[in-house]
């Protein structure tokens, strides 16, 4: 098998470095310093841009895979007292990271994996990976799953039907994560005609064995992604038995399969607290996090380990670093700091450079561009108009979009929460 992980070329210039106000956060959790790696030579323009991307991977050099922790022998049941501890022993020498990028389809890529974790995130999900095709198609593998030396703590998802094609899959990441994700969350169409995500839900016996079979056949942990019943105690008994399957970490969504629409059902907290306190292996929480402010009263109600952001990581990759987008409600952009000038605009252009440095499919970034600049589009549809007309994508197209988009103006600044209390005690003193 051909797949390595991409290593960036020596002879490149840039470094990357966190974000200052990463800072901010270390009184949930010490954020360690990334250590700084040359990108590889820039992706020329791609005559197929969708799928030729995989020509720039190969330009770059690639090493061995990283030998594995030593662990108890590959099949050897464990107590569940042992699990718990080794399960915790392993979350802890991750350095127990409470804010971590959730997977998503075409959108928790290695570029904005790595974006985020610029900006404060301290673990990530990839996008889920269907098992069966990982296991057979190298181009798929090659075009889906890439990571970098930087890329830790990672999970890796599947979603699966079949626990020896689901192990098959997952012995081909083992050394590049640090933990193998089932996805039993997803509750779209498609995930119910393909028979996986949440839709698995009523076949408790064979998530049973899908997690049996990666517990006693890997080296790294495995963990699970679910959503709730709607009864409570279903979904007490559902984390137990998964605990005691042999997943390592759960990540509890608030939300039932039916509550697909995250605006309009808000994820119960209650139930995730009622996890947390029924199992004994790390949880994380999933649903409603906008803020930082929602990420610490998240972690106060449910006593989650940790928690996972999505959608709204999408719109502002500086969520964990602090920032804040203006919401709906606020009308008050002109007593808002600016904390130097960041906004979206420039998050999706440090995202672009990730992307020089780390290919990826074009229709991921088209994604990205939308959703960051979002904003920006309402008031200029015309630029919208002119990047939706453009079939083939460049950089410097996209780079002189942004530009474009600056001089027009209109941008709000991203700000934090110190920023907005103290422009706000300015404009009350004045």
């Amino acid at each position: 098998m051909r797949f390595r992980p991409l290593h960036s070329s020596v002879a490149a210039a840039a470094a990357y470095k966190p974000h200052p106000k990463a800072r901010l956060l270390r009184r949930l959790n010490p954020i360690s310093s990334m250590a700084a790696d040359p990108p590889p030579p820039q992706l020329e323009s791609e005559e197929d841009p969708d799928e030729r991307f995989c020509a720039a991977l190969d330009r770059c050099s690639f090493s061995d895979p990283p030998p594995l922790s030593p662990t108890e022998p590959i099949g050897r049941p464990l107590s569940g007292e042992i699990r718990v501890d080794r399960a915790w022993a392993h979350w802890n020498r991750l350095g127990a990271p409470k804010l971590v990028v959730a997977p998503m389809v075409d959108n928790s890529e290695l570029p904005f994996r790595m974006l985020c974790r610029k900006y404060g995130a301290e673990a990530a999900y990839t996008p889920m990976l269907h098992s069966r095709i990982f296991s057979e198609t190298e181009k798929y593998r090659s075009m889906e799953f890439t990571t970098c030396k930087e890329d830790r703590p990672l999970f890796v998802q599947f979603c699966a039907n079949d626990p020896d094609v689901l192990l098959e899959a997952a012995k081909m990441v083992e050394p590049y994560c640090d933990y193998v994700d089932i996805n039993l969350g997803c509750p779209q169409r498609i995930a119910r005609r393909g028979n996986y995500g949440a839709f698995l839900m009523d076949n408790l016996p064979l998530i049973k064995a899908l997690v049996q079979k990666l517990s006693q056949n890997l080296q790294v942990p495995v963990s699970c992604k679910i959503r709730i019943f709607p009864n409570l105690q279903d979904t007490i008994v559902y984390a137990r038995m998964l605990e005691e399957a042999g997943c390592a970490l759960l990540a509890v969504h608030g939300r039932t399969r039916d509550e697909k629409d995250g605006k309009k059902f808000r994820a119960d907290w209650n139930a995730i607290k009622a996890v947390k306190d029924a199992i004994g292996i790390p949880v994380l929480a999933n649903g409603n996090i906008r803020h930082m402010e929602d990420v610490y009263n998240c972690l106060d109600h449910t006593g989650a380990d940790g928690v996972l952001s999505a959608e709204s990581l999408l719109e502002n990759p500086a969520l964990f670093a602090g920032f804040r987008t203006m919401e709906p409600k606020e009308n008050n952009a002109d007593e808002i700091e600016d904390n130097g000038g960041l906004d979206q605009a420039d998050l999706l252009v440090e995202y672009l450079k990730f992307c020089e440095q780390y290919p990826v499919p074009w229709r991921m970034i088209r994604s990205h561009v939308h959703k960051m600049l979002g904003d920006w589009f309402r008031i200029h549809p015309q630029v919208r108009e002119e990047l939706n007309a453009q079939s083939k994508l460049t950089f410097k197209w996209l780079h002189d979009m942004v530009t474009r988009l600056k001089e027009l103006g209109g941008g709000i600044p991203l700000y934090t929460e110190e920023a907005n209390t103290a422009a706000r005690a300015a404009t009350c003193n004045s």
